[in-house]
């Protein structure tokens, strides 16, 4: 990957419905070679996929939160994981260091359903302990981090 690539990706975070057209005339290249990188960056699996981001509140959850989980012991984690996938109100899951081993980020409707979320979640095998914020508003979110290579 070079720095035509990281901009073409950086244009297609923004909106990946943006023209080989448009992409060509900013990042001053042909369309068939911005085509072309698109296409390699895809067999790559560069881009993994393309999605959409919906407004959450507009589609019925009103609220987020993200919630810490410890599991007793590791023999847990794929039991919980596979768990966790099959929830649609789990948005996220990172297995992390430090005092929790996972954090999850949640979109509900409401505390009512959060309530019924964690105690769902409690009752998972292995799962020793959790620690839930309520997010009061989001401030960033762009889904995946875009780095520029360092110029040498």
């Amino acid at each position: 990957m070079d720095s035509i690539d990281y901009k073409i990706l950086k244009i297609l975070q923004k909106n990946a419905r943006e023209t080989a057209s448009n992409i060509s005339k900013e990042i001053h290249l042909s369309v068939s070679a911005v085509i072309e990188r698109i296409r390699k960056l895809e067999e790559n699996k560069i881009i993994k996929e393309y999605t959409i981001i919906v407004d959450e509140k507009r589609t019925g959850n009103a609220m987020t939160a993200l919630m810490e989980v410890s599991l007793g012991n590791p023999k847990y984690f794929d039991s919980f994981s596979e768990a966790i996938n099959s929830m649609d109100t789990i948005v996220s899951c990172y297995y992390q260091t430090g005092d929790f081993d996972l954090l999850l980020k949640i979109s509900c409707e409401s505390s009512d359903e959060l309530e019924h979320i964690h105690r769902e979640i409690m009752s998972l095998d292995g799962v020793s302990d959790t620690r839930t914020h309520v997010v009061l508003k989001n401030v960033k979110n762009i889904y995946s981090a875009i780095r520029k290579p360092e110029k040498r």
